[in-house]
């Protein structure tokens, strides 16, 4: 049973920074590559971060880098993004992703962010 379970959403003011983490189970998370994206209201999901399963590799969308940070711990299942210097426009309900090493794909049930003041 594959289980992604984001947790860590909240309410920030503009300028704040939030920590969110993904636990996972069900799959080998040391072979999965992970990412997070994200879905505003009225808008589609995007891309917002990804960590290979060596950790040493990343991407990130151009809307958050520079304030954003993924980062892994593969002893825990555990995947980890740091935002700071949040806006309104980060406002969105964030999504944990896997990628496993047989290119099946599994989705967390989101965690919502709102940057408010």
């Amino acid at each position: 049973q594959v289980q992604l379970v984001e947790s860590g959403g909240g309410l920030v003011q503009p300028g704040g920074s939030l920590n969110l983490s993904c636990v996972a189970s069900g799959f080998d998370f040391t072979k999965a590559a992970m990412s997070w994206y994200r879905q505003a209201p009225g808008e589609e999901r995007a891309f917002v971060a990804s960590s290979f399963h060596a950790g040493a590799s990343t991407n990130y969308a151009c809307s958050v880098k520079g304030r954003f940070t993924i980062s892994r711990d593969n002893a825990k299942n555990t995947v980890y993004l740091q935002m700071s210097s949040l806006k309104p426009k980060d406002t969105a309900v964030y999504y944990c992703n896997a990628h496993d090493y047989r290119d099946r794909e599994y989705w967390g049930q989101g965690t919502q962010v709102t940057v408010s003041s």
